[in-house]
């Protein structure tokens, strides 16, 4: 089993290889819980020692020759919540969470128009029921069935899984689909509900994935 890498800190910096890249180095930006991948800039040691400093991604800007701290001007803003360096020290990843898109194109990633694919729709799904917490229970159904607890949550749970169950045993595809879309919503919900989140249960099977390897 390899030696796991552990994430940058602002004293790490000068063991990059800021050589090969002349005093520059990429930085792939990566939504800490969709796991979108973002954006590509490039950063110094200036740059990375001011994100370290301020706690936002903060890159170098090779038109300008200066600092570009991201959403200066737009808002959009990518706070960090990890770097990692690759094998080779040249180049890093950023996980961040971002405050609105990240293009200047405004879409979610530079990489093309879709938001949060495949599996990262679920972690913008919780992102979304988590700011549901603060709405008026009279304009969102979410912000309701928080409003009135866990149990409700609990009880609204059982009656999607029964229904997702009912709707597997029979041939309509489509009908499963959306039962189990409506099974997970709810299941984020009750996580939701007691402060807790996706993230803790993805937690369990990786630790029941090591202990199987």
């Amino acid at each position: 089993m390899g030696r796991e890498r552990q994430a940058l800190t602002a004293a790490d910096i000068d063991t990059l290889d800021w050589e090969k890249g002349e005093g520059l180095i990429p930085a792939i930006a990566q939504d800490a819980d969709t796991l979108q991948v973002l954006m590509l800039a490039w950063v110094s040691r200036e740059s990375l020692a001011e994100s370290f400093r301020t706690g936002q991604a903060v890159f170098h800007s090779r038109s300008r020759q200066s600092l570009w701290r991201k959403g200066e001007t737009s808002g959009n803003t990518l706070t960090l919540k990890a770097i990692h360096p690759d094998c080779d020290q040249d180049t890093l990843l950023m996980l961040v969470s971002p405050a609105g898109p990240a293009c200047h194109l405004e879409t979610t990633s530079c990489f093309g128009d879709d938001d949060a694919p495949g599996l990262g729709r679920l972690a913008r799904l919780a992102r979304t029921v988590k700011s549901r917490k603060t709405a008026s229970p009279d304009e969102s159904y979410t912000a309701s069935l928080l409003a009135e607890g866990p149990i409700r949550a609990a009880q609204k749970l059982g009656e999607e899984g029964v229904e997702t169950a009912l709707a597997g045993a029979a041939e309509d595809l489509p009908h499963l689909h959306e039962e189990a879309a409506d099974l997970l919503y709810h299941l984020v919900v009750l996580l939701e509900s007691r402060d807790t989140s996706l993230n803790a249960v993805l937690k369990v099977l990786e630790d029941r994935a090591r202990q199987g390897t």
